[in-house]
């Protein structure tokens, strides 16, 4: 009997947040654990969860942050993605407001300009930008 192998499904969500200085961005973490880098706020979908539900709990967890999604941005599912394993993930867009707080596996967090976001980013989160920057500047 063949053994069949399926696609991790998870969440990825780019939360759009003021700064301190009531300057307008978006949420990126710092991995505590591997694969190391900045990223998007996401995670794996648990079992009998939405996908919304996760986006929603995985915010949570990872920023202390309570959101409100916006939009679906784009589904992606390039098999190397994640060089843990096979993942597809479907990005959200979100509105978050108060004081976000790396929790969970989230190292460090910092709200940044998207336009202006420089350093390397794990998984493909520079293209799921790349793809939220030139939807939201049409």
């Amino acid at each position: 009997m063949p053994k069949y192998r399926n696609p991790h499904p998870t969440v990825d969500i780019i939360i759009e947040i003021e700064d301190a200085y009531g300057r307008p961005g978006i949420i990126l973490i710092k991995r505590k654990f591997p694969p190391p880098g900045w990223a998007l706020p996401g995670g794996f979908v648990d079992y009998g969860e939405s996908l919304e539900e996760a986006a929603v709990r995985e915010a949570k967890e990872e920023t202390s942050l309570d959101i409100t999604l916006k939009y679906q941005l784009h589904t992606y599912s390039d098999p190397r993605r994640d060089p843990r394993k096979h993942t597809i993930t479907t990005v959200y867009v979100a509105a978050g407001a108060g004081t976000p707080e790396a929790q969970d596996d989230a190292q460090e967090l910092e709200i940044l300009d998207p336009e202006k976001i420089d350093r390397p980013l794990a998984f493909d989160h520079r293209r799921i930008l790349d793809d939220y920057l030139e939807r939201r500047n049409g």
